[in-house]
């Protein structure tokens, strides 16, 4: 492994553990040259999965994406990055094991509000004013509306 400070080739493990969702190792890595410390991931190689957009390109899977909406959607909520990363993994868990290798992007952003949902619903509200592209307050007043109904019939 190359050490991102001198560029030297050689390092040795220091420590090793899983990551948090138990997919990745994280090993904490010493160069052997200049001392200087650095982290690397060690995750199992998945086959592809290609998401079939709206417009019909294709585009592989980027679970950042995923991730940078929920975030974007919960910033200012008492909702934890934690969270919001187990969502992230549950969406990605369930596509690879839905068996197929190409997914359409209106799978990927149900599954993503249906989780918001149970979350935060200001987070999920936010979600889906952007993804379902509301032209106007009546729109989202709807989608607000039918929230409220479900809420009730609870």
């Amino acid at each position: 492994m190359r050490c991102p400070k001198c560029s030297y080739n050689q390092s040795k493990v220091v420590d090793s553990r899983h990551a948090d969702d138990l997919t990745a190792i994280r090993r904490r890595r010493e160069c052997e040259q200049c001392g200087a410390r650095f982290t690397t991931f060690e995750r199992i190689e998945l086959a592809p999965l290609i998401v079939v957009k709206k417009d019909g390109t294709r585009q592989a899977f980027n679970r950042d994406k995923v991730l940078g909406g929920l975030v974007r959607a919960s910033e200012k909520r008492p909702v934890a990055f934690d969270d919001l990363e187990k969502i992230t993994n549950e969406i990605e868990f369930q596509l690879r094991e839905s068996g197929k290798n190409e997914i359409s992007s209106v799978d990927i952003g149900e599954r993503v509000m249906d989780e918001l949902m149970k979350l935060d619903q200001v987070s999920y509200v936010r979600f889906a004013s952007v993804y379902k592209e509301f032209k106007d307050v009546d729109q989202l007043l709807s989608t607000m509306q039918g929230i409220l109904n479900d809420k009730d019939k609870k």
